[in-house]
Parts: C-alpha cells; sequence; structure tokens
C-alpha cells in the first residue's frame, strides 16, 4: 500500500530546514518498509507552522506542523501517513485551520495544494482554464472581462489593468512586449515568491492570456535574484509549458505565439519602479525614466509595453475563467476582487492572508495575528513596504481598500503588513526610512538623491537635541521638497513614514530624544 506526503519546498520551508525533513521522512519510510510517495508542494502560507507536512487520505489532507527532525520518529510510530490524529502536532484537517479557513483564496487557491511544476496536477485544479476561453475571444473581448473585473495593479500604484491592456493594444506596432515585474524588494512582502514557487504556472497561463489580448508574442518575468528557488521553479514550469505546448509558436495549435523567459535583476530595489526594470532589462543601469511617454506606448525597447505585477498577472486566469463580474463581487467601492495580505514582523502568526477588500486593518490583525511574538502591545503598524506610513491604533478601523487608506494620507501598495510592539523606536525608524533611499535611490533627481541624505543629517540633529524645534521644521520642509520634487515614487514615498512618525508618535520620538540627552 503507497502513501503519499506533502512536503513543502518553497523558500520559506526550506529556511525551516525542510530539505533535511524530506530526506530523513524518506529514510525512515525506507527503514520500516513503507512505500512513501512524497511530493514536494508549495507553501500553505502559514509560516509558523513550517515545515508543514501534509498527508493525503480519504477525508483530505491533514496536517502535521511544525515538523522537527526530532519529531519524525514519533510521527512514524503515531502512524501519521495513515493521517492518524494522535500526536501532538496533529493539526487536523488542514481546509479546516482557522488561518486558511477564514480566507477567501481566488489567486492562491491552489498554492500548497499542487506540485508547482506538475502541469496534470495545475490542470487537474482547473489550470489553463482561463487560456482556454480566451482563445476562444477576440482580443477585444478578453480585455473587456479584464475591465469589467475591476482589477488594479497590485504593485502598489493601483493603476487599471484593463486600462493599461487596451493602451498598448490600441497601439499600431509589430512588436509589443508584456512584462512581469516580480522584483518583490519591499520589507514584509512575499505575495508574489509564493505565486513563483506554488503555483507558477499561474503567472505564465496569465502572461500568456495578456499576450493575446494585447498583440504581444513576447513576455519576460523580471526577478529579483534574491529569489533562487523561485528563479528554478519557474525556468522549470517555462520548460514543462514550452513541452506541452502552452507556450511557442503555436499554442495549442491555435496558430497564437507567446514566447516566455526570466531575467534576473541584480538586487537594485529601484528597478521595481517599472521605467527603472525597463532600462535594467535593456541591460542599461537601472534609472528612472521620465514621463510621459508612458510604457503602453513607448516601452520595453520603445515598443509598447504592458507592464504589470506578478499579482496582477496571476489575477487573470480566474477573471477569464469565471468572467470579471464573479472577480468583481468581492471587494467594496473601487477596490474589487481580492488581496493578498502578507502579515509579518513582531506576530505570532506571520503569514499570507487573501482576502476581499474591506475588512479593517484591526479585524484582520484580531482574526490573524494571534498577538504578538514578544508579548507586548501592538504600538505601529507599516502597510504597503518600506515607503508606507506607520499607522497608530486610532488608525487601525481603517478599511482596508485603495481609498480609505489615500484618505488617511497611507498606502495600501502591494498589501504587506509589518508589526511593531511598544519597544519600537519610531525617531530610529524615520530615520531608516531616510536611510534606505540613500542606499536605494538611483540618483537621477535631486530631491531624493541629496534629499535623503539631509534627511538623515537632520534626524541625528534631532536625536542629539541640536536645535530640535528648528530642525523638525526643517525636516517638514525638506520632506515636502522630495514628496513634490521627485521624480519617482521612491523620493516621492520615503517622506510618508517619516511624517507619520512625528505626526503620530510624537511622544515616543520625544523620549528617544530625552533618552539620548540622558546618555551625553
Amino acid at each position: 500500500m503507497s502513501f503519499t506526503v506533502f512536503i513543502p519546498r518553497d523558500t520559506s520551508a526550506l529556511a525551516a530546514g525542510a530539505h533535511r525533513i524530506s530526506a530523513l521522512i524518506r529514510a525512515e519510510a525506507k527503514n520500516r518498509q513503507l512505500d512513501l510517495n512524497v511530493i514536494r508542494n508549495g507553501s500553505r502560507g502559514m509560516f509558523w507552522l513550517e515545515p508543514l507536512i501534509e498527508v493525503a487520505t480519504k477525508n483530505g489532507r491533514i496536517a502535521y506542523g511544525p515538523v522537527t527532525e526530532s519529531d519524525i520518529s514519533s510521527l512514524f510510530d503515531a502512524e501519521f501517513y495513515l493521517g492518524k490524529p494522535n500526536h501532538p502536532l496533529c493539526l487536523g484537517q488542514t481546509e479546516n485551520i482557522p488561518y486558511l479557513a477564514k480566507q477567501q483564496r481566488l489567486t492562491f487557491a491552489r498554492a500548497g495544494i499542487i506540485d508547482p511544476v506538475n502541469i496534470t496536477d495545475y490542470l487537474q485544479y482547473d489550470g489553463f482554464k482561463g487560456l482556454q476561453k480566451a482563445l476562444t475571444l477576440s482580443s477585444q473581448a478578453t480585455i473587456d472581462e479584464v475591465t469589467s473585473s475591476g482589477l488594479r495593479g497590485r504593485g502598489g500604484a493601483a493603476f487599471p489593468t484593463g486600462i493599461k491592456w487596451q493602451t498598448v493594444h490600441d497601439c499600431p506596432a509589430e512588436q509589443k512586449y508584456i512584462v512581469c515585474n516580480a522584483d518583490e524588494g519591499d520589507s514584509g512582502s512575499f505575495a508574489d515568491r509564493l505565486v513563483m514557487e506554488a503555483d507558477p504556472f499561474m503567472l505564465i497561463e496569465g502572461m500568456i492570456i495578456a499576450g493575446l489580448a494585447v498583440g504581444a508574442n513576447q513576455g519576460y518575468i523580471y526577478l529579483r535574484s534574491e529569489y533562487p528557488v523561485a528563479h528554478a521553479i519557474l525556468n522549470q514550469a517555462i520548460e514543462n509549458a514550452y513541452a506541452h505546448g502552452y507556450l511557442g509558436d503555436d499554442i495549442l495549435s491555435g496558430g497564437k505565439t507567446f514566447h516566455l523567459e526570466v531575467r534576473l535583476g541584480a538586487g537594485a530595489y529601484i528597478c521595481g519602479e517599472e521605467t527603472s526594470l525597463l532600462e535594467s532589462l535593456e541591460g542599461k543601469r537601472g534609472l528612472v525614466r521620465f514621463k510621459p511617454p508612458l510604457p503602453a506606448i513607448e516601452g520595453l525597447f520603445g515598443r509598447p509595453t504592458v507592464i504589470n505585477n506578478v499579482l496582477s498577472l496571476a489575477a487573470i486566469p480566474y477573471i477569464l475563467a469565471e468572467g470579471g463580474s464573479s472577480y468583481a463581487n468581492y471587494g467594496m467601492g473601487r477596490s474589487k476582487g481580492t488581496l493578498p495580505f502578507q502579515l509579518a514582523g513582531n506576530v505570532n502568526q506571520g503569514g499570507l492572508i487573501e482576502l476581499a477588500f474591506g475588512l479593517t486593518l484591526r479585524e484582520l490583525l484580531n482574526e490573524f495575528a494571534g498577538g504578538t511574538f514578544t508579548g507586548k502591545p501592538m504600538h505601529a503598524i507599516q502597510v504597503g513596504g518600506p515607503l508606507g506610513a506607520y499607522l497608530p491604533e486610532e488608525q487601525w478601523d481603517t478599511p482596508l481598500d485603495y481609498e480609505s487608506f489615500s484618505a488617511i494620507q497611507a498606502v495600501l501598495g502591494h498589501g504587506s503588513i509589518v508589526v511593531f510592539d511598544d519597544t519600537v523606536d519610531m525617531l530610529e525608524q524615520a530615520r531608516f526610512s531616510m536611510e534606505f533611499c540613500v542606499a536605494e535611490s538611483c540618483g537621477k533627481c535631486t530631491p531624493c538623491r541629496i534629499g535623503s541624505v539631509r534627511g538623515v543629517e537632520v534626524i541625528d540633529k534631532i536625536r542629539a537635541g541640536d536645535n530640535t524645534e528648528q530642525n523638525i521644521e526643517l525636516l517638514e520642509d525638506l520632506c515636502e521638497t522630495m514628496i513634490h520634487g521627485s521624480l519617482c515614487a521612491m523620493g516621492g514615498m520615503t517622506p510618508f513614514p517619516v511624517q507619520s512618525a512625528f505626526k503620530h508618535f510624537a511622544e515616543n520620538v520625544d523620549a528617544a530624544i530625552t533618552k539620548q540627552a540622558g546618555e551625553q
């Protein structure tokens, strides 16, 4: 009799020892003369439970975690491979774990369920259903479905995806491109990586559909070099897609062409900005371009180009398969669909939570975070990456949607949420924002390049008690100059966390200054 066990192979599970656990489980099964079929799946996105081992049973998968090397012998003694519940690490049916059961997974519906490079697995769970439909539609009808879904760019800018596609579609050019921005560099963000490591065919399918819709026959995934596991999985998945006729010169014998390859970045945060990304993709230094022209009109190699984030393109297969209106039924206001929130920082239960727009930040934290890891009260929360504002508790009842966050001068961005407890030094966090810009600015515009350097210097003077009031006023002027004078969001948004730290956490800033004075 054969037993099937799932052991994740994504970066988070590997960091927790999944490869070693897999090898030991195979060895123990061999010693006990058990026929164990080990499948390396993707992560379910519950990182505090990694490595999360699952066993296939007639009643669904049974989960055990987090599994350590010392647990393996006792797991076999408890006959975990039969899905028996008599082990302390048994979590019951995976789908009934509250963290998963309370989610609305559209984009991540297959994450952790399939072998990420097995195309048969992907097909079994509705894979390429959206592409099959797109092949029967005109390019305009495909774009209309995307427009009606209300999908907005999930990379942070929230620009309507349908309008971007329509612009490229309407450009009269023989050569057009689809570029996927997979340079996921924001602190606390990992949803792109999970897509690429857990369900890469979904991204491939989304890019093929985009190519068919706008008339592009070549796509590139611009991947950050810090994601070697995603790189290997993507390349294997692309190779399999070519072998099965989903990529190439005659897609599924339908006469359509689309080619796809992965290009690695070189570690520059600024290349997450779309025009810098294009420069890098063309083999140049990653510098921000002036706009106009927009990349949709003059993008890669001067040709009309769709640049979408991983999550935007990953949402496309569902939209085509189920219809734009089905996707638009989720969410609120102009924020349609779902967003994969990424919960990180000082929490007990970090991971990925896909939900429709509209619940509040406090509700999400109460339902999923499990409190802070240190046991201390939550104090400040940064949403939307290192350029997002720090939110005090009085703003935690803000609905998680683009418009509500904009109204409080915050950004929802990519959906990352980083939690800090009450020991955080908010003045240091403000300094870090400027320091980050110093390190990552492309250097093209003065407000960003010079402003961030001066910002660090001014904050250091404030901490030292050097003309504090005057320097706080100077810092505010500097922030406004960066916001209104910078060429791109890097310099334009760096002041947001700085301003929020001084505005909402004045007591912490004063305490930091007082502490510094006491140490001198």
